[in-house]
């Protein structure tokens, strides 16, 4: 109790009510009466401006212990040939490179068996890296179903898996000398399929601004640099695969996070063309994304994309690009 009030009404007012209200001023300090068992601060609706206030029922932390299920049991995946893939890389000679420069992005195509290496060069840079089957521009990269099959983060031995209704590997991991890193103390991996590419249809919502070299503008020109219209070109760009970005989601409120890239000049993530490529690869203009991204005041460095023939007489052991999916596509549809 307060033991306040809010005014009085008095018979001496004005006409026609000769009513006079007195407001007296009061200032409240609500108290919860029920004790909750989480912080306002973790609850999901916090973040977006939203008291936490609903209690949670009886049986909250029994719900809560419900033991998580991998939700795709990939054991039943074609296994990874590393032994074939040494071989591989062992006779590989090189054949020609593509200069991605700062703030920009460059196209470059693949046989069936070639390998690709993506090296940083002069300074500590992040990529933003999209796949398509050459001889069909329709199959593309697939972000999501490849961060199922394998992880939130890409290293040796992962494969980058296309599109429905093909879904099959496009190209695997052979080599990456940041393997090492693992998972950081803030959950940080390298090599994320997690966020999909900086944009400036987001820039324009979040800071209002007109900004044509972020990942997804840059990639977009090298596709029509290659020959496709704008339209064309816009609608085949697809989520990436984040070349030597360190990223994770923030331990309270599970937010996408960015830090410094541990990349340096020598560093590189390599890759077997499982079926024929059209690549692209931006230089993103957040450098090594310590600070900031989609502006111009980051210190960006170029990066180098190098293709490499394989010998075929160790490519007579490999069975050649993968099938497509089996599902027959008729989606129950009579």
């Amino acid at each position: 109790k307060c033991h306040g009030h809010l005014g009085h009404v008095f018979n001496d007012g004005p006409r026609p009510t000769h009513l006079r209200h007195c407001v007296n001023g009061l200032a409240l300090k609500f108290k919860p009466s029920i004790k909750r068992s989480y912080s306002t601060s973790t609850g999901r609706g916090f973040r977006r401006g939203y008291s936490t206030s609903l209690v949670p029922p009886p049986d909250a932390e029994e719900r809560k212990q419900a033991k998580p299920v991998v939700c795709y049991e990939v054991d039943s995946l074609p296994p990874v040939d590393s032994e074939f893939y040494e071989r591989v890389r062992a006779s590989m000679k090189k054949v020609d490179e593509v200069l991605v420069k700062p703030r920009d992005a460059s196209w470059f195509e693949l046989e069936a068996g070639q390998l690709f290496r993506i090296t940083s060069v002069e300074g500590p840079q992040v990529g933003d890296l999209n796949l398509w089957n050459r001889d069909n521009i329709r199959e593309k990269f697939y972000s999501s179903k490849t961060r199922q099959l394998h992880a939130t983060h890409l290293t040796r031995g992962d494969r980058m898996w296309s599109s429905f209704p093909y879904l099959r590997p496009m190209a695997t991991i052979t080599h990456d000398t940041l393997e090492w890193y693992g998972w950081d103390s803030d959950g940080g991996g390298v090599h994320d399929v997690i966020g999909s590419r900086c944009d400036p249809y987001t820039n324009a919502v979040l800071r209002g601004k007109q900004y044509d070299q972020c990942c997804h503008s840059n990639l977009v020109r090298a596709l029509v640099d290659k020959g496709l219209g704008i339209e064309e070109a816009e609608a085949s760009v697809h989520d990436v695969l984040n070349v030597f970005m360190c990223t994770g989601f923030t331990h309270d409120t599970k937010q996408y996070f960015m830090k410094a890239s541990p990349v340096r000049p020598g560093d590189f993530i390599e890759f077997f063309a499982e079926v024929p490529l059209l690549g692209a690869l931006s230089a993103c203009p957040g450098g090594d994304c310590s600070a900031s991204h989609s502006d111009d005041l980051t210190t960006c460095y170029p990066l180098l994309v190098e293709i490499f023939d394989s010998d075929p007489s160790v490519l007579r052991d490999w069975k050649g690009s993968p099938p497509v999916s089996g599902y027959k596509g008729c989606h129950g549809v009579q």
